[in-house]
């Protein structure tokens, strides 16, 4: 029996990492286009993007930040497109669906519970002096007080509003709960078989980036959907490739990108979200697997096709 060959995903650049903490996370049109395109050329099948402003590189999801950059990734590569439907910790539903409706993508994440969702630690590890811009800190600081809002009528009014685009969802399941919820979803007719989830593994207010959460989540997962779902996993911060690394070997896809991750080995920041799709590529391949091109990918997941998004 052939196995399934694995789909790299990169996120380029995310709504959490700021600039002062990597010269390389983008945040500009320009930087974004360029290293999403770059990661699609070292092997990324799909680019899972955000927005930011172009000047300050604040966390946006007004579509005018997205349409700078996407004709031009459409225009040089043929990976598939997916935006994020939760692009602010503190903007409401309809506010987060916006770009994903706009545009038509592919795909776009679908977060499939509220959690506390957190990364205020990070603002120890600099000085005031040291934020490049005045968003930042504050930003990082009290995301301790962040409830990230994705209840069933959140999830209900995005999946109702994105439905007629025959958008793609990438289930994102910060903990087991989250499958559960899922299940109940696909219950009630929000969501249909195949389904595409993305266990999210090591963020602080959700489940710990470890093998044998990792296990149990996948046997859950097993127990709930059948064979009528596919996987992947992304891994924060420095288990990002030794997850991703063990998930390739369990049958599972893969998620890198300078959204989850700024290093590319501990303590060495990555130079580029390449570098990290790379990495993983080389690893998969020397363990004996196969990575998917975009038209793998597509066939995998039930895609609509590049040619129907409308950018």
């Amino acid at each position: 029996m052939a196995k399934q060959k694995t789909i790299i995903t990169c996120a380029v650049t995310g709504a959490i990492h700021t600039p002062t903490m990597s010269d390389a996370l983008p945040y500009t049109y320009d930087d974004i286009a360029q290293q999403a395109i770059e990661a699609a050329e070292a092997g990324a099948s799909i680019l899972h993007m955000h927005a930011r402003d172009n000047e300050t590189g604040a966390p946006s999801v007004d579509p005018k930040d997205f349409a700078p950059f996407l004709p031009r990734i459409k225009q040089a590569t043929d990976a598939v497109v997916n935006i994020s439907t939760g692009g602010s910790l503190t903007l409401s539903i309809q506010d987060r669906i916006r770009p994903a409706a706009t545009f038509s993508a592919e795909m776009c994440s679908m977060n499939m519970g509220s959690m506390n969702f957190s990364f205020h630690p990070l603002a120890d590890r600099y000085k005031d002096e040291d934020w490049k811009f005045d968003w930042e800190k504050n930003y990082v600081a009290n995301s301790d007080g962040n409830i990230f809002r994705n209840t069933f009528r959140d999830i209900k009014e995005a999946a109702e509003t994105l439905a007629p685009h025959d958008i793609k969802f990438e289930h994102e399941c910060y903990d087991v709960g989250h499958l559960y919820n899922l299940k109940f979803c696909m219950e009630i007719g929000l969501f249909k078989a195949p389904i595409f989830i993305q266990f999210v593994m090591g963020i602080l207010g959700g489940i710990g980036a470890d093998l044998e959460n990792l296990v149990f989540m996948k046997k859950t997962a097993d127990k709930l959907f059948g064979d009528s779902y596919r996987w992947s996993i992304l891994a924060a911060g420095a288990a990002q490739i030794p997850m991703a690394t063990s998930a390739s070997q369990l049958g599972g896809n893969v998620r890198v990108g300078l959204e989850d991750s700024l290093f590319i080995q501990r303590g060495k920041l990555a130079e580029s979200n390449a570098q990290q799709v790379t990495k993983i590529r080389r690893i998969v391949e020397e363990l004996g697997g196969e990575v998917a091109t975009p038209d793998e990918a597509r066939e995998i997941l039930d895609l609509k096709g590049g040619d129907r998004v409308a950018f």
